[in-house]
């Protein structure tokens, strides 16, 4: 069954159902691709994400459910998940900072409310991983209620890699924006601006890209901040 999103909820389900205690980390992979292969095939808006969001966390609970092992397995599976959306959303972060240095070098400032809109919707990252997540775990069974609660608030007070980057990213770009680090020898500010008008669409196709270059043997992103706290 494949959602709207893309994302091949049985697949998914049928993992978690049949995974063994020790296939966490294959859990985590295979979350991880699912969902980034759903943010490819769509806009990166905060409206799609939380779409995407919420089929994996649903297929997870499902599969979870119907995997009826000891709660330590169950919320072990469902960490696996957490973690395997928080690797995905990561390279979003990516995909976004990317784009929107391309923007910053060509002259786009403070001022612009594109920009201000990109960068707020890059701060609001995190806290729309948790909610969605938590948003779609309440519809799932009593027996999970536990287990997705104890992921969450471990996830909560450690903080996501992928808040960590979202945050250095927009303290990064703030900052060259406000020293007046820009260079806007390539590409006039109008057209920049115009770039602007299709930004989430702009940041797809760099997330497409950067998937291909890993494919290739690329190093995949990695948390500037890696061990920060926000």
């Amino acid at each position: 069954m494949a959602t709207r999103t893309g994302i091949d909820q049985n697949a998914l389900i049928e993992m978690f159902s049949q995974a063994s205690a020790k296939q966490g980390e294959a859990l985590r992979q295979a979350v991880s691709q699912a969902t980034l292969g759903a943010l490819q095939g769509r806009e990166l808006s905060l409206a799609n994400i939380r779409s995407v969001l919420k089929s994996v966390t649903q297929a997870a609970s499902i599969g979870a459910e119907q995997h009826g092992g000891r709660p330590a397995e169950v919320e072990a599976m469902l960490g696996a998940a957490v973690s395997g959306m928080d690797a995905a959303l990561l390279q979003a972060v990516e995909a976004n900072r990317r784009a929107l240095q391309q923007f910053v070098d060509q002259g786009v400032g403070l001022q612009s409310e594109r920009l201000q809109g990109a960068l707020a919707d890059l701060e609001k990252m995190e806290s729309t991983f948790f909610g969605s997540v938590a948003k779609a775990a309440q519809s799932s069974g009593g027996s999970l209620q536990g287990p997705w609660q104890q992921v969450l608030e471990s996830m909560k007070l450690k903080g996501s890699d992928t808040g960590m980057q979202a945050s250095a990213t927009v303290e990064q770009l703030m900052a060259q924006t406000q020293s007046g680090l820009r260079d806007s020898r390539a590409m006039g500010l109008r057209a920049a601006q115009a770039m602007m008008d299709s930004y989430a669409a702009l940041v797809s196709g760099v997330l497409i890209g950067m998937s291909e270059g890993l494919q290739k043997g690329a190093p995949a992103p990695t948390a500037e901040s890696k061990g920060r706290r926000r």
